[in-house]
């Protein structure tokens, strides 16, 4: 198994969970400006939609898109904790904070990586839509230890980068307790503790 990653991006969610299940891969960078892996191969030749993360399955198969690599890993592995199993509503709860992820917080960080989108739109619409969004996971984590409960699941990882792009872009997440709480529970364990590592992160989240 091998997954395509760039440093600090979305890829890192799909490292998290290989190494939340101590799954052997292989781990190869990607220039994402200029399309070009470590290896120095086209990047558009692996995926051309030329965005991470990919992973080239055992049976190589190439998967993109990370809420689709994450049920992959967790049904390959059933890993039932992490992604219960198809007629458990359970299974349906992880997916649907998985989509609200990908889709509401994932997509809304997008413009604020964008330099060529005026910075007043960033300040006065982008980060106010962010910080409701933020708001109402923080809620969710009032009475949770994790995102749904008592366990750790793949929404966890994803929230876990998407909190590190809130502090890359000066969010103040102290703003949301429970929130902040969750974030620093979440540094502590080993399988995020070895990806931000194996990525040179450590200090950028501490």
């Amino acid at each position: 198994m091998k997954l395509y990653y760039t440093k600090g991006a979305c890829s890192l969610v799909p490292r998290i969970v290989i190494n939340e299940l101590q799954l052997p891969c292989e781990f190869e960078s990607v220039d994402l400006k200029n399309k070009r892996t470590e290896k120095g191969d086209n990047f558009y030749t692996i995926n051309p939609k030329g965005s991470v993360p990919v992973l080239i399955t055992n049976h190589h198969e190439t998967l993109t898109e990370n809420a689709v690599i994450l049920q992959y890993l967790a049904d390959s592995a059933k890993a039932e904790q992490l992604l219960p199993p198809i007629g458990n509503m359970a299974r349906y709860r992880v997916l649907e904070w998985l989509n609200f992820i990908t889709t509401e917080l994932h997509t809304g960080f997008g413009p604020l990586f964008n330099p060529n989108f005026p910075q007043e739109v960033k300040d006065n619409i982008i980060v106010p839509i962010l910080k409701r969004k933020l708001g109402f996971v923080n809620n969710q984590l009032e009475h949770n230890k994790f995102i749904l409960g008592e366990y750790f699941t793949l929404p966890d990882a994803y929230l876990f980068v998407m909190m590190t792009w809130a502090i890359h872009f000066k969010l103040n997440i102290t703003e949301w307790p429970h929130l902040s709480r969750y974030f620093s529970d979440l540094k502590e364990r080993k399988s995020i503790q070895q990806s931000l590592q194996e990525e040179g992160l450590l200090e950028a989240v501490s």
